[in-house]
């Protein structure tokens, strides 16, 4: 990917180190950014066992604003799923349509794995749902495994047999919050924190090349923190002149 981008965006930062978490294909999802484009991702996953979406196939756009992760992502489904209509944005609490209950902390990832959970749902009439009988949702997901992206390929190729990686603690709950609010209106949560807005923006200032060395995660950490501690150290020296100043 050329670096034709501002290496001190944040967005720009965050959306480099989920292409390296998710370079490597599972056989439940995948995900990519264009070539030409950071903002907009496809994905593939595959739909969830034990349900009318077994065994199918399913592909999709994730576009991401400017603001990411500050700002949700628009999901968009390619594939016929008989679920929700093809084409067009999905209104989902992780979704743009729902801003208020998005958190920075959530990624693509969480949003996949919350849509995979989310397809076996009842749309009960919200936009953009489709209320298809069992017997078509089957015929659609076996039809799915034979579909091809204009700038994909065979979809069907784009997954792997590796295993993805366990769910965290943290991503459970999120994917169960998420779950919970379904698709019926969501409820406001507070904005972002102070604190969240920091740990989002406290990313390294190295500038994206082509080649990422393995260790770029681990480089980031150690940039920020040494960066966090400066300026904290910083601060304090302020605060103590400026207290000696005013009581003199």
């Amino acid at each position: 990917m050329e670096p034709q981008y501002n290496s001190k965006s944040t967005a720009v930062k965050r959306l480099m180190r989920e292409a390296i978490e998710l370079s490597e294909p599972t056989d439940e999802y995948s995900a990519h950014p264009l070539e030409d484009n950071l903002f907009e991702w496809h994905f593939t996953m595959r739909g969830p066992q034990a349900s009318e979406f077994d065994g199918g196939i399913y592909h999709g756009r994730i576009l991401l604003p400017t603001e990411y992760p500050m700002k949700p992502p628009n999901i968009i489904l390619l594939t016929p799923n008989g679920r929700w209509e093809t084409n067009k944005k999905i209104c989902l609490s992780i979704s743009s349509h729902h801003p208020e209950t998005w958190q920075p902390s959530w990624s693509i990832r969480t949003a996949l794995l919350a849509l995979i959970a989310f397809m076996p749902t009842n749309g009960r009439g919200s936009l953009g749902a489709l209320e298809y009988t069992p017997e078509e949702r089957l015929s659609l997901a076996k039809k799915s495994r034979n579909w091809i992206c204009d700038c994909c390929g065979q979809i069907s190729n784009l997954l792997a047999n590796n295993k993805a990686k366990p769910l965290t603690k943290e991503e459970s709950e999120l994917i169960k919050s998420v779950t919970f609010k379904g698709e019926e209106g969501a409820e406001k949560v507070s904005k972002p924190s102070d604190q969240q807005k920091q740990e989002v923006e406290a990313v390294n200032e190295e500038p994206i090349v082509n080649n990422i060395s393995p260790n770029f995660f681990k480089d980031a950490l150690c940039s920020d923190i040494g960066m966090y501690l400066i300026y904290l150290i910083i601060a304090l020296i302020s605060i103590l002149v400026a207290r000696r100043f005013y009581s003199a």
